[in-house]
Parts: structure tokens; sequence; C-alpha cells
């Protein structure tokens, strides 16, 4: 069976690339030919079931993924079947389940079935839970145990994996080299640098990439692949460590297009706003244009609680410099697992920033919800205004009419687009 991205280089236009393209600026014969070059992803694994398929790339809408999963100290199921269900109302185009807590093929099934778009999964994490629960130092993992969770994963549906090819021993002594305030802040990526030193050995993910390469194919598994060596500060931000490793992560991603894997590359979390734009064309040169899925990023490191405020601005800029997919940041970011008002505040952010990049990026009919909303503000069409809200609930709830039925409480009767009215009004009274 032919992967998405065998098909489109063929010029075979799938079912899946129709339904992607209904909700696009572009057509389907379009985002064919953006997939056979590389440019846009659609992560469909063949196992799994979903309606709402969704494609990531050039030309199209920046999309959204909200992070969801237990932890070893909260693990409850039916918490995350209420945050799931709170980032699909805010609008999430994919989920990711990060879950180490709790029986996790549980909640991977879980997800799977009960989430109408893409989940993704780090399987790392899977292999990091059982290992724990054995009593085994990570060290200990083989290679045969590292691959056989990836193919358990990809064989239950999960559309796409982060995977951390590029900590490798020469990223990894590119690493000690540079004096970072936090060396590694990326859970899959501090778990194979940590077996790397103690092993003295290559990283399977790097050294076996095709047999990585063999699973993603007979699946048609997105392989995303892992910034483990991202900035955890801004003041670590673009150093050698961090481009060393997206070198690696370009040649890997060559090799796999070349096979016929789809593959996007992750991003930086933490980056100076003045840095942002760099960092985004620095990937897309190296990696010829292959989607890129950033976590934020974050331009400033004292925002604890608002960190979905801090990730929407640096979201926003990456967006409009080219990033095509941001993953939220809530305001639990750094303090704990996310509750269900967090995802939801999280999403609706990233969103806000998704938008504002479309916008900047000029796509066609991304500002006519804008143009729509302007409309109904002259003329105080209340009900137009709602519905053109990227959160009509939260719009609803908060609206405030005043006594005279036609404006907000904010102005009333000095309502500055009430007072224009009058004064059109008033002139042509005077010209009749």
């Amino acid at each position: 069976m032919k992967t998405q991205l065998q098909k489109a280089r063929a010029g075979v236009i799938t079912p899946e690339m129709h339904i992607a393209a209904q909700d696009e600026p572009i057509s389907a014969e379009g985002l064919c030919s953006l997939m056979a070059r590389g440019r846009v992803v659609l992560p469909k694994n063949v196992v799994h079931d979903f309606s709402s398929i969704k494609a990531i790339g050039e030309g199209l809408k920046t999309k959204v993924n909200a992070n969801l999963g237990t932890s070893g100290e909260c693990a409850d199921m039916a918490a995350e079947e209420k945050k799931l269900a709170a980032a699909l109302r805010a609008g999430a185009d994919s989920i990711m389940d990060l879950s180490t807590g709790g029986d996790l093929d549980q909640l991977r099934w879980m997800f799977l079935k009960k989430s109408p778009v893409m989940l993704g999964t780090v399987p790392i994490y899977g292999l990091a839970a059982k290992m724990l629960r054995q009593g085994r130092p990570m060290h200990s993992i083989t290679s045969q145990e590292l691959f056989g969770e990836i193919e358990l994963q990809c064989s239950q549906g999960v559309d796409y994996i982060t995977v951390h090819c590029g900590i490798t021993r020469q990223s990894v002594r590119k690493l000690e080299h540079f004096k970072r305030i936090m060396p590694c802040v990326s859970r899959g990526g501090s778990l194979h640098m940590q077996w790397i030193r103690v092993n003295g050995q290559e990283n399977p993910l790097y050294q076996d990439f095709e047999v990585l390469l063999d699973i993603a194919e007979k699946y048609d598994v997105t392989l995303s692949l892992g910034d483990g060596f991202r900035p955890g500060c801004i003041q670590d931000s673009l150093d050698g460590a961090q481009v060393e490793e997206l070198m690696i992560l370009a040649e890997l991603a060559g090799r796999a297009f070349e096979r016929g894997v789809q593959v996007m590359i992750e991003g930086p979390g933490h980056v100076p706003l003045n840095e942002i734009k760099t960092q985004i064309q620095l990937q897309k040169r190296l990696c010829r244009n292959a989607p890129f899925y950033v976590l934020g990023p974050l331009p400033t490191d004292i925002a604890a609680g608002y960190d979905h405020i801090t990730s929407a601005i640096g979201g926003a800029i990456a967006g409009a410099a080219g990033a095509d997919f941001l993953c939220y940041v809530t305001p639990a970011e750094h303090l704990g697992l996310p509750g269900e008002d967090d995802v939801h505040q999280g999403v609706m952010a990233a969103r806000i920033a998704a938008h504002i990049a479309d916008l900047s990026k000029g796509l066609p009919g991304a500002a006519d919800k804008d143009r729509q909303m302007a409309h109904c503000r002259q003329t105080l069409d209340w009900e137009g205004m709602i519905a053109s809200a990227l959160d009509p609930d939260l719009v609803r709830s908060r609206m405030q009419i005043a006594q005279d039925g036609r404006t907000c409480s904010m102005c009333g009767k000095l309502c500055a687009v009430k007072t224009s009215e009058e004064t059109e009004a008033l002139q042509g009274e005077a010209g009749s």
C-alpha cells in the first residue's frame, strides 16, 4: 500500500486530499502538487478512521495542536476525556497524547476513538513509563524495545509521531561545548542523551533510521522530527547545539522524503522576539521547505501563568514568517498538568495566533471574517458579531447591551458608531 506522499508523486489525488482541501484556499490538485514536493503533509494512518482530515504546510491555514495526557502524578482518564472535549470545542486541529501515567494503551485507544482529528504521540514516553513500572533504568532500553513501541503505537492508529532522531553522539558532543543555562529541556531528548552517554553508542533512531522508515511507510505515519535540543530559555536560543541538531534533521528529512514517508520538522520553544523570523527562515532553507511545527515559541521566560499569551505573541510572528503548525501552550505551562479551562484557553490563544499569521501570509479568504466583524460592528449587529468571533460562546456571555437596546455598556449614549450614524443622518437632512 502506497503512502499519501507516494500517491501524490504519482499524481494520484486521494479521497483524503479532497477532504483536506475542502476547508483550504487551495484545490485538491494544488494540495497534491505541494505534497509531492514535500511542502505539505497529510497525517492519516491507514488504520485510523476519523472525520476531520487536515493537511499541514505551505499555502494552507496555520494549524493548531493541543497536547493532552496524564502524568505519573495525575492519571485520570475521565479528566482527559473532558480536556479532549474542551480542546475540540475550542477548535483544535490536532491532539497529541503525551501520557506517561496510568494505562497508556487504554488512554491512547480513548483518544483514537473519541477524537475526530489527527492524533500524535511521542512513543519514547510510553516506553519510558513501562520502564519505570518495571524498575529498570532508562539507559537499559534496547533498540528492539524502542522500535517495538513505535510499531505498536503505529499499528494502533496514531497519525504522526515525534521521534528524537537528531540527538546523536555528534550533537551531544556539540552540546557539551556550549554553556547553556538549561542544557536539555526536552523529555524525549534528555532520555536519548542519557542513553547515548551511558552506553557510548549511537541513537538507534539515527543509526537505524531505515527501520523507522519501514514502520512509518507501512502505516503511512508522518514523522515529526523532534527538536530535543530546543532552547529552554531565551538566553540559550540559536546556539551551536540547536543548529547542529537542525542540520541532522534536515539530512533525515531528505532521506524520509526520498523513501516516500511524510515528514515535518519540530521547532524551538524559547526564542527572543528578534530571532523568531530568522529561525523559521533557517529551518525552511535547510529542510527544503518541509512543514514546520513550533512550540510557541515563547519570547520571554518570566510570564509563568500567562504563557498562553506569551506563546500567542511568538506563534503569530512565527506563523507569519512561515511556520505551519502551532503547538499550543496553556496557562499551566512550567507550573503543572493543565486542566480543562487551561486547555480551552491554550487552544484559543494559539488559534488567535494562527489567524493573525494567516492574515499576514495573505491567505485567500483569511480576512473574510474580520471584514464581516467590522460590518457588524458598524451596524451594531450584535448577533452578527457573535457569529463572527473565534469564541462565540465567550462573546455572548460577556456582551452587555445598554438600556437603549442598541449599544453596549462601554459607551452607551456616547457610542461612536451611533454618533457617526446620527451625523450622517443630519448631513443628509441639511443637504435635502
